[in-house]
């Protein structure tokens, strides 16, 4: 085996792009593994590899790990993307939980009845646009700094970026009413690792289609 870290996953989003994110964020190369069938689910749990029974699962220094917030932030610390000291780990850590929160209901959209997805897509655009985004305008306003913690590039700035690119794929117009933010998007669109992640062909994983969830229903079916 190589000394790449090793993902367990669909091949889709889910809740394993975050990780793909921080590690391609951090200039890490990853091995992926993707799951097709509940045998191969099943298969991975009857081994004792999923701790809690669910993926994500990342190997990564002899650790076979899953739950995706632990996952994260073993990356952060270990490629020091997670802040100088306590107080700047905890403000990541506010930053990081909040966005999680409006990806949450980005992950969810997908798997929607098809007469709730309009009322769904509204909720996303008033949470995007009334309670989250204009958290990270104000923080990048007042402190007039290029990252949102100790003006140094961390993982909260990762998982902003994502947040971002993930709403606009729905709401192409959503940062219209943020200025520091386009500034922002524009900024991490031109690091050399995040922009190497955007480009055709990287690990990035397309916005989830129909195939897709019926890949996640098969593989996760009771």
């Amino acid at each position: 085996m190589s000394g790449k870290p090793r993902l367990t996953y669909l091949n889709g989003r889910g809740r394993m792009e975050p990780i793909r994110w921080l590690l391609a964020a951090a200039g890490v190369e990853f091995e992926e593994v993707y799951l097709e069938t509940k045998e191969q689910y099943d298969k991975l749990i009857k081994d004792g590899f999923l701790l809690f029974q669910q993926v994500p699962l990342v190997e990564i220094d002899g650790m076979k790990m899953v739950q995706t917030r632990a996952i994260l932030s073993y990356i952060a610390g270990k490629y020091n993307l997670y802040g100088k000291d306590l107080k700047e780990r905890a403000l990541i850590d506010m930053y990081v939980e909040g966005i999680a929160d409006l990806m949450q209901m980005i992950l969810m959209f997908p798997f929607s009845p098809p007469d709730a997805k309009e009322k769904n897509l509204d909720s996303i655009k008033e949470r995007a646009t009334n309670r989250y985004f204009p958290v990270f305008e104000k923080v990048l306003k007042q402190h007039g700094q290029d990252f949102l913690v100790g003006n140094k590039f961390s993982w909260a700035d990762v998982q902003l970026m994502e947040a971002i690119l993930a709403v606009e794929e729905k709401i192409p117009a959503v940062l219209s009413g943020f200025p520091q933010l386009q500034v922002f998007k524009t900024k991490m669109s031109n690091m050399p690792t995040i922009k190497k992640f955007l480009q055709p062909g990287s690990p990035r994983k397309p916005p989830p289609d129909a195939h897709y969830v019926e890949t996640v229903l098969k593989v996760f079916k009771k």
